[in-house]
C-alpha cells in the first residue's frame, strides 16, 4: 500500500507545522505532529510506533531507513538526560530535528516523521522557571512532540506542573505525560494514580495523546527479569478508555519479543521507546532477542568482528570506559566524546553501523509491533485534516471546578499509590 504522489506532495505542503515550515522552508522531508503519528497507530489497530532514541547520528539514519523500508511512521527522539543542557550524547533537542532533516532529504525518506523530545524531566519545583524558557527554544529548532516527565514528584504535583508547562506547549503538537518513575519491579503505576492525571488534565482541556506508566520494567540494561506486566497495563488503559489517551511503552530493552508483541496486541499502546538496544547495535555488540548487550564469562560486553564500529575504535572505547570507570549502562556516557570520532570512519564501516540497526528496527517494525503500511495511515490523516494539526482526540468530559489546584492537592491524598525507592531513570 502506497499513497499518490500527489497525497505525498499535499501532505509535505500542509501537514508539517508552522516550526518546522520556518525551520526548514525548502525540505521535502515529512516532519509532523506527534498527533498523526498515534492516529495512524489508531487507525491500523493493535500497532505500535517504534520511537528510536537517536543517541547518535547511526541509530538515526539506520531508524530512517528500516521504516522507509517497512513504509512505516516513524519517531526519532531524544531525552533530557540524553540531550539536554547537560547530555551524555552530541545529538540533542536542538540539532537533532537538523540532523533528521538532512537525512530525510539525503536518503530519499518518504515516510512520516515526528521529532520527540522525551522526557523532559521535572525532578523539582525548582526546575519550572526554565522549563518554561528552555522548552520555546526546543519547538523553534524543529521538535514537533514532547512528553512532559513530572513523575518523580508527587502525584499533586505531577498534574500541576503538566497544567504549568503546557502553555509553553504548541496545542498542534504531540503531548506525552507520566506517572510511575520508571524504577523495575517496585513502585509500579496503579489505576488510581493514571486516572487521577488524566481526568485532571481533561478537566482543564489538555488531552495528551500518550502516557506512560512505570509497569514493571526499566530503562537501559534490563536485569531483574520482571518485565513489562502486560495485565497491569491493559487493566490500565481500560480504565482510561473514555479519556482516548493512547499508551507509550518506555524501557523496551530486556523484554522479549513475544512480551512486546502482547502489549501490541493486549494494550492500547501505540508508542514504544527503544534507545539502549540501538546504541549496542550501532557499536556491533552481540545483543540477544531482549534486547539486552550479551556479556563473557568476565562481563564484559562482547564485540562481534567485523560488525559496527572498527575494532580498534572499540579498544579505544573501552579504554576510555575504563579510565573514567564506566561499567555496564554507563557504557552511554560514550556517545558524547566519541560521536566525531565515529563519524569520522571509513564510509563502509558506517554504513555497517547504520545497516546493523536498520535491520534490527525493520524486524521490530513489521514482525512485533505490527506497524508496516503506517505511513500511508498517517498521510491520510493529514490529508484528511487538511493541515498540521488533527485536533484532540477527546472532549472535556471532567467539571473544571472539581480541579482546583486546592481540590487537586485534596485528592492527591487518597490516590492508591505504589511509591517505589529514588532514583535516576529517564534515559
Amino acid at each position: 500500500m502506497t499513497v499518490s504522489t500527489g497525497d505525498f506532495a499535499k501532505a509535505v505542503r500542509v501537514g508539517r507545522p508552522p516550526n518546522i515550515q520556518k525551520r526548514f522552508p525548502h525540505s521535502q522531508a515529512l516532519l509532523v505532529s506527534g498527533k498523526f503519528i498515534d492516529l495512524a497507530m489508531i487507525k491500523k489497530g493493535k500497532a505500535i510506533c517504534i520511537a528510536a532514541n537517536g543517541r547518535n547520528s547511526f541509530v538515526i539514519r539506520g531508524a530512517l531507513k528500516a521504516a522507509q523500508r517497512a513504509n512505516s511512521a516513524l519517531i526519532i527522539e531524544i531525552a533530557r538526560s540524553e540531550g539536554g543542557a547537560t547530555p551524555y550524547c552530541a545529538v540533542n533537542y536542538w540539532n537533532m530535528p537538523r540532523i533528521v532533516d538532512a537525512a530525510c532529504n539525503e536518503l530519499g525518506i518518504t515516510i512520516p516523521v515526528a521529532l520527540h523530545a522525551d522526557h523532559y524531566g521535572i525532578k523539582k519545583e525548582d526546575d519550572i522557571p526554565d522549563a518554561k524558557i528552555e522548552i520555546p527554544t526546543m519547538f523553534e529548532a524543529g521538535i514537533t512532540s514532547i512528553a512532559i516527565d513530572a513523575s518523580h514528584l508527587p502525584d499533586d504535583k505531577n498534574l500541576l506542573t503538566n497544567l504549568e508547562l503546557k502553555p509553553f506547549i504548541p496545542d498542534w503538537a504531540g503531548l506525552e505525560t507520566e506517572i510511575g518513575e520508571i524504577k523495575g519491579k517496585e513502585g509500579l503505576s496503579t489505576r488510581s494514580e493514571a486516572l487521577f492525571l488524566i481526568q485532571g488534565l481533561n478537566a482543564h482541556a489538555i488531552f495528551p495523546n500518550w502516557i506512560a506508566l512505570n509497569n514493571g520494567t526499566v530503562h537501559g540494561i534490563e536485569a531483574s527479569g520482571q518485565g513489562i506486566q502486560v495485565k497491569l497495563t491493559r487493566d490500565i488503559h481500560e480504565a482510561l478508555a473514555p479519556y482516548h489517551v493512547s499508551g507509550a511503552q518506555h524501557g523496551t530493552s530486556g523484554n522479549s519479543s513475544q512480551r512486546l508483541k502482547e502489549i501490541a496486541q493486549q494494550t492500547n499502546t501505540t508508542k514504544a521507546n527503544v534507545a539502549t538496544a540501538l546504541q549496542m547495535i550501532s557499536w556491533g555488540l552481540e545483543v540477544n532477542d531482549d534486547g539486552n548487550a550479551a556479556l563473557d564469562e568476565n562481563g564484559n560486553f562482547i564485540k562481534v568482528k567485523g560488525e559496527g564500529v572498527s575494532e580498534s575504535m572499540w579498544e579505544k572505547m573501552v579504554a576510555h570506559a575504563d579510565a573514567n570507570g564506566w561499567k555496564g549502562g554507563n557504557f552511554k556516557k560514550l556517545n558524547l566524546p566519541f560521536e566525531n570520532k565515529l563519524l569520522g570512519l571509513p564510509a563502509e564501516i558506517r554504513e555497517r553501523m547504520e545497516k546493523r540497526v536498520e535491520s534490527f528496527i525493520y524486524n521490530l517494525i513489521v514482525n512485533v509491533f505490527n506497524a508496516a503500511d503506517t505511513a500511508d495511515l498517517a498521510i491520510e490523516a493529514i490529508c484528511e485534516a487538511n493541515g498540521f494539526d488533527p485536533g484532540p482526540k477527546a472532549d472535556r468530559i471532567e467539571d473544571p471546578l472539581a480541579w482546583t489546584a486546592e481540590k487537586i492537592i485534596q485528592r492527591a491524598a487518597s490516590i492508591e499509590s505504589n511509591n517505589g525507592p529514588d532514583g535516576n531513570f529517564d534515559d
